[in-house]
């Protein structure tokens, strides 16, 4: 029997599918208004790019925005537990995860078992998420991508405050239209630190300690990462598809519970 992890974001829904820990299949979709039609299509298009049938034949574990309303699934599982077990199967290593999503970031330290012994994390500002990245970048007229590139080479990060969204985005402004301009290379780095800054206040309430994973959409972003090793003073760990993290921890979840004898 397959096990299947869904996990709802604001922007986007993961599902992967496994069998006896192996991930057979896996997608990443735009999310809908409702967490059932994110859900049911996000697993469809796992099926269908791999081929899979699942007729009935999986235990499905959901988690992430209004997992709840998944009629179809069999368990909810919270965030930061499927974070964390996804983490210890895909980099076992790591004891502190920093997970960034589009409007959210959270921090877990974990023990060896792959279970949660302290978290935290911020959702009331945009400051330290995916979306302030993007909004960013869109000041610069850049992409994400050229924004990564360009901070590496920035000999020094501009002034930008990392405690509020709206005072950095005026911060930003005040950079690109002061004279002489500021150079983008250098806004665009002090852009990361100020992300880097806000995750870090989280990891020190936590403690901060060797291995640290960084997983979501945004730990593919070559700029962000640099700046946290940077600021961490050594390398952090990055699967191969960190965005999946969560759907895969709640796909291994599953599989614990298919293997205690719990049926669909």
């Amino acid at each position: 029997m397959k096990a299947v992890g869904i996990d709802i974001g604001h922007l986007t829904t993961k599902a992967v599918v496994t069998e006896s820990g192996a991930v057979l299949a896996a997608a990443v979709v735009p999310s809908a208004e409702e967490a059932e039609k994110s859900a049911r299509a996000a697993l469809d298009e796992a099926c269908r790019t791999a081929g899979l049938s699942l007729e009935g034949d999986a235990f499905i574990v959901a988690t992430g925005n209004e997992a709840k309303e998944v009629a179809f699934s069999h368990g909810q599982k919270s965030l930061t537990t499927c974070l964390a077990r996804g983490v210890s199967r895909d980099l076992p290593a790591a004891r502190l995860v920093i997970d960034i999503g589009a409007e959210s970031s959270t921090v877990v330290r974990i023990n060896e078992r792959g279970r949660v012994t302290d978290w935290a994390n911020h959702d009331k500002c945009a400051a330290g998420t995916g979306l302030f990245l993007t909004q960013m970048a869109k000041l610069l007229e850049m992409p994400l991508e050229e924004m990564a590139a360009v901070s590496i080479g920035a000999a020094r990060g501009a002034d930008i405050t990392p405690t509020c969204a709206v005072f950095a985005e005026s911060e930003v402004i005040s950079h690109i239209h002061r004279v002489p301009p500021t150079p983008r290379d250098e806004i665009a780095l002090g852009i990361f630190e100020s992300v880097v800054s806000r995750l870090m206040s989280m990891a020190k309430r936590v403690g901060v300690s060797r291995e640290v994973a960084v997983t979501g959409g945004v730990a593919l972003n070559k700029g962000l990462v640099r700046a946290l090793e940077k600021e961490l003073g050594f390398p952090v760990l990055v699967g191969e598809r960190p965005q999946l993290t969560v759907a895969y921890g709640a796909a291994v979840l599953a599989q614990e519970s298919l293997d205690k004898g719990m049926a669909p």
